[in-house]
C-alpha cells in the first residue's frame, strides 16, 4: 500500500502513474483517510494533466509549438530534501 499525504493547499505529489491495482491511501489535511485504488487516482492525474497543458498551451504530448525562446532554464528540480532541525 501506498501511503499520501495531502499538503494545506489540497494537493498530493503525483508525478507518475501508480500500478492500477496498487491500493493508495490518501491521509487529507483534516485528519480524514481514503483509500484509492491506483485507477482512480490515474483517471484524476490524466484530467489534471489535460488541463494543465489546456491552460499553458501545450499539445497532447506535453509540448509547446511556440518558438523556442533564447533562453531556457534547463535544469529544474521538483524536489528538496528536508528533515527536522535544518531551521537552528
Amino acid at each position: 500500500m501506498i501511503n499520501l499525504q495531502q499538503d494545506a493547499d489540497g494537493f498530493i505529489r503525483m508525478n507518475r502513474h501508480f500500478p492500477d491495482s496498487a491500493h493508495i491511501s490518501i491521509t487529507f489535511s483534516d485528519g480524514s483517510q481514503e483509500v484509492f485504488s491506483g485507477h482512480q487516482l490515474n483517471e484524476t492525474y490524466d484530467e489534471a494533466l489535460a488541463v494543465y497543458r489546456a491552460q499553458n498551451h501545450l499539445d497532447a504530448k506535453g509540448y509547446s509549438r511556440a518558438p523556442k525562446k533564447s533562453v531556457h532554464p534547463a535544469n529544474k528540480i521538483e524536489f528538496v530534501q528536508v528533515h527536522p532541525g535544518m531551521a537552528q
